[in-house]
């Protein structure tokens, strides 16, 4: 359960998507936050979903939604190409917002994001959840600790065999692409290491595969980045792989430590560490990592707790993954008209 001193958040959910009942739904059961309204195109969706999951009501749109005066936070689990324009949406209606990744569809629209966040004075979040969970910070905390001791190379690989092809993470107009769903994971993951790397790393080169049918979509994407310190980094994506891996492992000049499975380490909580003293596994628990995701927000939002995550890292995200993208010869994804809220 959440804090008891704690109010509740009243949540406003954009959409049905079928990852909110994992990402929201479960851990505001599990913490004990209010989902007061839910929108989607089709009112009789958002009915059902409202029905499947225990929404108190239902709005007429999601302009409809934003105007609630008791949803004062939002879940935008939309399209990629709907994450920028929905954000700004929320932001301008005052709302705290607790935004899917990518936060955006490029730099540009992230920016304006950032700059609404400022404006509104609300709390942005990025949806990055692994961050949050014990798996991410007990790899963090053997490179601050020294038992791996300097930090050289980091390889992070995000892996899935290939939705159907008519799913919209194929679609270059909803800014659909393996960097944008799968690959955002892999360099976050590097970017966090910033701290034991020097700081910020800098993409070398990245290279990628279109996929046969969707001009402009990248089927996978490898990118090479360097830190300040001279440790070097891998990370990973492909959209239509044999099998399922969401790994990440650490090399440091003392030993090494591998994440089976960073992204959902709820799944899979093993973290292999190897040093010349032998090889362990520790187990982190299997407590979902969105539920630790909505502590977070909820504790920032009620009590102005740090936050790693927020509009500026959602911005430096997304000027990497334009980066990465124009690097591995492809163009940054596109802003859309698309279901754009009317201003």
């Amino acid at each position: 359960m959440s804090d008891p001193g704690r109010e509740p958040l009243r949540i406003g959910v954009l959409g049905a998507a079928r990852i909110t009942e994992r990402a929201l739904v479960d851990p505001a059961r599990a913490t004990g936050h209010r989902l007061v309204s839910v929108a989607a195109r089709d009112r009789s969706r958002a009915q059902a979903f409202a029905a499947e999951h225990g929404v108190e009501r239902v709005a007429d749109s999601y302009s409809d939604l934003l105007a609630d005066p008791e949803v004062e936070a939002v879940y935008n689990p939309l399209a990629n190409a709907l994450h920028g324009p929905w954000n700004l949406a929320a932001l301008a209606a005052g709302k705290h917002v607790l935004s899917e990744k990518p936060s955006a569809s490029n730099a540009e629209e992230a920016a304006e994001v950032r700059a609404a966040t400022v404006t509104s004075g609300t709390v942005f979040m990025e949806g990055f959840h692994y961050l949050f969970h014990p798996v991410a910070r007990r790899l963090h905390e053997l490179l601050a600790g020294g038992e791996l001791g300097e930090l050289r190379r980091v390889e992070a690989l995000v892996a899935i065999p290939a939705p159907d092809a008519a799913d919209p993470r194929w679609s270059l107009p909803l800014a659909g692409g393996a960097l944008m769903d799968l690959g955002c994971y892999s360099l976050h993951a590097v970017r966090s290491l910033a701290p034991w790397g020097g700081g910020a790393p800098r993409l070398v080169r990245a290279r990628g595969g279109e996929r046969a049918g969707a001009p402009g979509v990248d089927e996978w994407l490898d990118a090479e980045l360097e830190f300040p310190n001279g440790a070097t980094a891998a990370a990973r994506c492909h959209m239509a792989y044999g099998g399922r891996e969401m790994s990440w492992r650490i090399v440091g000049t003392r030993g090494e430590a591998c994440a089976a499975n960073f992204v959902v380490p709820h799944l899979d909580d093993r973290v292999v560490v190897r040093t010349p003293d032998g090889e362990r596994t520790e187990r982190l628990g299997t407590r979902s990592s969105y539920t630790y995701q909505l502590d977070a927000f909820a504790a920032r939002v009620r009590e102005g707790a740090p936050l790693p995550l927020d509009a500026d890292d959602a911005l430096a995200m997304m000027t990497l993954i334009d980066a990465t993208y124009r690097a591995a010869g492809f163009e940054p994804r596109p802003r859309t008209a698309v279901g754009r809220p009317v201003r």
